[in-house]
């Protein structure tokens, strides 16, 4: 008997992939479900306050932007690049 580990016939390389596939998702799902059973869940006040910038945020987050912004940070990136490759 040359082979280690006896496989049987019907199962081929892609069933063992399989149940490989199927181990992982089973561990993933696992871990993650038992992170949020035995996680402590504690809201305090400073949890709920306003984040960062000290003031509660006011209208509404979906508002559209103007394109000005977008096209200002696509311009420093392209230019801090050029600028990297001046200096050696």
């Amino acid at each position: 008997m040359s082979n280690f580990l006896y496989i049987p016939s019907n199962f081929t390389e892609y069933n063992l992939f399989l149940i490989y596939f199927i181990i992982c998702n089973l561990v993933a799902f696992l871990i993650i479900n038992l992170s949020q059973v035995i996680s402590e869940k504690k809201l305090d006040l400073e949890k709920l306050s306003a984040y960062e910038c000290g003031f509660d945020p006011f209208g509404d987050a979906r508002h559209t932007f103007s394109i000005k912004f977008y096209l200002v940070a696509i311009l420093f990136i392209i230019f801090d690049l050029e600028i990297v490759f001046l200096f050696p």
